[in-house]
């Protein structure tokens, strides 16, 4: 029985870990990646698209000979701005560029093209949108991240210990619910406002889906501990809220996230 509870739990861990890679390298932040050969030369390239520091975001191309050159072409997101071309430098062994500062929530939307001699190749035909935020603190990441890390374990554990009818549903739900609050609905608001300058972007105020997709598995699992209470051999509910968080997490981050009008001087969700 004690091997059987352990393996549980290391499927828990690997399973959590999986879903949160899944997550992280589908949102809109994760960097655009590829490889492309020009001038007889492989070159493999890591586009940005999020930036938290100050003096325009640097885009870098590395390990490319001096014979290729670059050209930075880019626009501020959802404007009628001119696209504005500027030619890369060479840093080292390094092509560099730089996009112009912009608030937070702004976003600027960009292509690289290499060339060299009549040979020229676009790194990306989708251009990239960086967005641009505000630093975040590691005393308030850290916690928020590895808690919510917590809660997505412990909402699989609990899910799996209501399928096996195991006596510790009840107790499992309550950390799920508590790692989900503390995680979620403080710490996630506290980094939320370093980063874009408001506390809540969710439901009523927005359309943050960061937020409105926390906010529900919390109010599922905020039920599934009041169903444990009044009929603690009720294991349906755990289960469902498990399920949930899953559908949850299966969501990449920060999808409809914060966006400043250019036009208004607001930020957006749901863009």
């Amino acid at each position: 029985m004690k091997t059987k509870k352990i393996l549980i739990w290391i499927f828990s861990f690997i399973f959590t870990v999986s879903i949160a890679y899944y997550q992280r390298t589908t949102g809109p932040t994760y960097p655009v990646r590829g490889k492309v050969e020009i001038a007889g030369q492989e070159v493999k390239y890591r586009l940005i698209r999020t930036y938290d520091g100050e003096n325009g975001a640097k885009i870098e191309i590395k390990n490319i000979g001096n014979a290729i050159e670059g050209e930075l072409k880019y626009k501020r997101f959802g404007t009628n701005d001119e696209w504005t071309v500027e030619k890369m430098q060479h840093t080292g062994d390094m092509l560099t560029g730089s996009l112009p500062q912009q608030p937070r929530a702004g976003k600027v939307k960009y292509q690289v093209t290499l060339y060299s001699g009549t040979e020229s190749v676009l790194l990306n035909d989708e251009p990239a949108v960086l967005r641009y935020k505000g630093a975040v603190p590691a005393w308030v990441l850290i916690p928020h991240i590895i808690i919510m890390f917590g809660a997505m374990m412990m909402s699989t554990r609990t899910g799996l210990e209501a399928l096996i009818r195991g006596g510790k549903t009840y107790a499992y739900a309550w950390i799920t619910l508590v790692t989900l609050f503390v995680g979620g609905l403080i710490l996630g608001p506290v980094v939320q406002k370093y980063a874009f300058g408001a506390y809540w972007t969710g439901w009523p105020f927005g359309h943050d889906l960061t937020d409105n997709k926390t906010l529900v598995a919390f109010i599922f699992w905020a039920i599934a501990v009041w169903r444990l209470f009044r009929k603690p051999e009720n294991r349906s509910w755990p289960v469902v809220a498990m399920v949930i968080l899953l559908l949850v997490y299966l969501i990449p981050h920060s999808m409809f996230g914060s966006s400043l009008d250019y036009d208004s001087g607001e930020v957006m969700t749901g863009k």
